[in-house]
């Protein structure tokens, strides 16, 4: 766990303000799609380890829908979207302009349709990030998963090479009107890509 002991209040500050500004574009870019006012909670920025993802999002056992997509460029990663059913299901009905329930299982128009929102929500993030750094992310191909929990982050990592006890997560909460959709951000890289993140921003890790 050194790597937290590195980070100082300052380091969380920078990335709580890049998480503010990546996941409000993200909010005014879905507000666009889906042509209605979108709001959002302070999103909360933090490190955690893998366990402590897992407790976040409900259980090794916790089925989930899962966007993902590689990051190339400065900053090599990957960025994981993950919504519980619940909040996916609303996400389509919201974005295909249907009634809140109507959609209860996900066919393969769903699963595009989550797809295309990561890849918006992802795309708003990284051209947030790279106004403030002027660092070089490129998304790879959206890919989609519905899983238990333990086994989307379990693939994710074993594709990325990674072994993280690290991870950075960004919490938020999207609101249309009183309808909530709770979704979880997560960055997988590496120390030597948050040092260059850092390093843009004029601080040292």
């Amino acid at each position: 766990m050194a790597e937290h002991r590195l980070l100082t209040e300052t380091h969380l500050d920078v990335l709580k303000e890049i998480g503010n500004i990546g996941l409000g574009n993200a909010a005014t870019a879905l507000a666009t799609m889906v042509n209605k006012r979108i709001d959002m909670a302070v999103p909360r920025s933090r490190f955690l380890s893998l366990e402590e993802v897992m407790e976040l999002i409900g259980g090794l056992e916790e089925i989930v829908c899962c966007v993902s997509l590689r990051l190339e460029g400065d900053v090599p990663g990957q960025i994981l979207f993950i919504f519980n059913l619940e909040s996916t299901f609303n996400l389509v009905d919201m974005l295909m302009g249907m009634d809140k329930g109507t959609t209860r299982e996900l066919d393969e128009m769903g699963e595009s349709v989550v797809k295309e929102i990561g890849n918006v929500l992802t795309g708003s993030f990284l051209s947030a990030i790279g106004t403030m750094t002027g660092l070089t992310m490129i998304p790879t191909v959206p890919m989609f998963a519905t899983d238990m929990l333990g086994a989307v982050l379990s693939t994710s990592l074993v594709a990325g090479g990674y072994v993280e006890d690290h991870i950075l997560t960004i919490e938020t909460l999207l609101f249309e009107d009183q309808e909530e959709i709770k979704g979880h951000f997560f960055l997988f890289t590496d120390q030597n890509s948050l040092q260059t993140l850092f390093n843009s921003l004029g601080l040292t890790l």
